[in-house]
């Protein structure tokens, strides 16, 4: 099913994806260079720490041991023969250093015999002729005047690719037509000829196309974060104990060279494309629709969901609004198409699927939207009105930074998310142990706990739900508490202001787990702050509201477990934020306002 949905997507895509033997590389630097091979400068493409990416070039070998060079790009070893720099503190460093040089010139003898194989079929064009001149003829005023270059010692640092440009021209050599023409039939001789290269020594049927064609014996690698260079989706071991009915590596699981290159190509263009991927710890997520047309326009919206900008969490939350706007109106339901998530992991010199979810663009909308409602709840009127991913993993991360936040953790919430289902445990658990820790229960770490046990109680089919604002009728003995704790806080802060530590600093954790090893304590200190109110109005105001409170509660309990602590949080959270309302009634306004 993975195979098969990569491998329509690269036919949709036609022309936007690279064709087989091709890919869309990124270069760090440019050698720029005349038509009489003279080298000019270097030229950095580098932004933010990376470089620019250069659409349909010839494919990079793939090297899993010994030296190979690519065709007219490849790294400073392999292009200029420079060496690795072994550190002065090395006590073997004469012998390593000699090693190294000894290899960056084996290299820079492959890339150039690589360009004099090049040189005999397209000697006609400048380009190409250019770069021959410049390994050969004008040596001496090329390749030995690179040292003078103020980018060379960035470029003899640099693990990123080079390649050629011509002066005057915004084409690289590498993307002329004469060498894509060249490519193609190197990559046809070499297919028909069989063998290592072409990765076919067999026919049979694919099980990706369902016609008989040449079958791929290795499939090509589609490294992703934190993988191999050779990693691939789809490998066997020679001699492996997975083989069967006397067939070899991928023969086991035959598809086609062709079909094996489209997939391949679809899955590289989905991780290196900003917009149709985004990364959860060391895991690779890709997703794309079936189809064009009003789906890519989900395409973006999911993805400001799920990977907001790092150094501006709040720039997509536009873009979160548009999601949940459409999602409410209906707009995207109308959108006939699939849609695919696919969750990749890095795993030595093959590469994981994580998780694998499918539906249409309907399910997924629909599973959002009540995403967005369940995580619903009463916020300041400055907070922004939707929560992203990256808003909701924060908050139960140490220091608020992503980086510590478990990647199972994420992932299986991003499942919850797609699938519909209850949020993981381990999320509710840690969004507790982050509010014991720091005594502070925020808008984001309310909305995890409601979002959590609404989901819980819809999955179990109960007929508990946990309201968006402050409920009065809620009889839960966890919530009621938490509500009780705000009010005694609140009427502490209200009789003692400038305090450098409230109750909540002191005994947060011991109430909403053994409630009553400190609320007996908390109302006698309560009795002391009320006589010392001196507005009446807001002294009946908080008395009213206690009372209200406990009268409800008919007995302090020794032990609450994780979903009352997390309805103590909610209660508290709740009667927190009722207190900054405009309006609750008449007498309450009179009250705040004889402050």
């Amino acid at each position: 099913m993975i195979l098969q949905a990569l491998y329509d997507y690269a036919r949709r895509k036609g022309g936007d994806i690279p064709e087989d033997g091709f890919a869309n590389v990124e270069i760090k630097h440019l050698i720029k260079i005349t038509e009489d091979g003279a080298f000019i400068d270097f030229v950095s493409t580098v932004e933010d720490k990376k470089g620019k990416i250069y659409t349909h070039l010839p494919k990079q070998v793939e090297r899993t041991s010994g030296a190979k060079a690519s065709l007219l790009l490849d790294n400073a070893g392999y292009v200029l023969g420079v060496p690795k720099q072994i550190p002065e503190s090395d006590p073997q460093k004469d012998k390593k250093q000699a090693k190294e040089e000894k290899s960056a010139r084996v290299k820079n003898e492959l890339f150039i015999g690589k360009i004099e194989e090049l040189y005999e079929k397209c000697s006609g064009n400048t380009g190409v002729a250019a770069v021959h001149k410049f390994y050969t003829e004008n040596r001496k005023n090329g390749f030995d005047a690179v040292s003078a270059s103020s980018l060379w010692e960035e470029v003899q640092k640099s693990t990123g690719m080079l390649s050629f440009i011509l002066e005057h021209e915004d084409a690289l050599v590498a993307q002329h037509d004469d060498v894509a023409a060249y490519h193609r039939n190197a990559l046809a001789e070499a297919e028909s000829a069989g063998g290592k290269e072409s990765g076919s020594d067999k026919a049979g049927i694919c099980l990706i196309t369902g016609e008989k064609s040449a079958i791929a014996r290795l499939h090509p690698a589609t490294p992703i974060l934190n993988s191999k260079s050779v990693a691939k989706l789809v490998g066997f071991q020679v001699n492996s104990g997975y083989d069967s009915y006397g067939k070899e590596q991928s023969h086991n699981a035959p598809v086609s060279v062709k079909a094996a290159a489209a997939y391949t190509n679809a899955l590289n263009y989905l991780k290196d494309s900003p917009k149709n991927r985004f990364f959860i710890g060391s895991d690779t997520v890709v997703f794309w629709a079936e189809k064009g047309g009003k789906a890519n326009e989900f395409e973006g919206a999911f993805a400001s969901f799920f990977n907001p900008p790092r150094d501006n969490p709040d720039k997509g939350v536009a873009q979160v609004k548009s999601l949940l706007s459409a999602a409410y109106t209906g707009k995207l339901e109308e959108i006939d198409s699939n849609f695919y998530v696919l969750c990749l992991s890095p795993n030595a010199a093959r590469i994981s699927v994580r998780f694998w979810e499918t539906g249409t663009v309907r399910d997924f909308a629909s599973r959002i939207r009540q995403h967005f409602d369940d995580f619903e709840i009463v916020r300041a009127p400055y907070d922004p009105e939707c929560l992203n991913l990256y808003h909701i993993l924060s908050s139960v991360a140490l220091e608020r930074k992503i980086e510590n936040v478990a990647p199972n953790l994420i992932g299986a919430i991003m499942q919850s998310i797609l699938r519909g289902l209850p949020y993981p445990a381990t999320l509710q658990q840690q969004c507790i142990r982050r509010i014991r820790a720091e005594q502070k229960v925020t808008r984001e770490r309310a909305a995890i706990l409601k979002a959590y046990l609404n989901r819980l109680y819809r999955y179990n089919n109960s007929s508990k739900e946990v309201l968006v604002s402050l409920d009065r009728k809620c009889s839960d003995k966890g919530y009621l508490l938490g509500r009780l704790f705000a009010v005694l806080e609140k009427v502490q802060q209200d009789t003692h202001p400038g305090l450098n530590a409230t109750i909540t600093d002191q005994f947060y954790g011991s109430a909403s787990t053994n409630p009553a090893t400190v609320f007996t304590q908390l109302l006698k200190l309560n009795q002391h702050h009320l006589s010392n109110y001196e507005s009446k109005g807001l002294k009946t105001i908080r008395e009213k509201e206690l009372g209200e409170i406990m009268n409800a509660i008919d007995h302090f309990p020794t032990h609450l477990n994780m979903n009352e602590q997390s309805q103590f949080a909610i209660g508290y959270y709740h009667e927190k934020q009722s207190f900054f309302e405009k309006t609750n009634t008449s007498d309450k306004s009179e009250g705040e306002n004889g402050l």
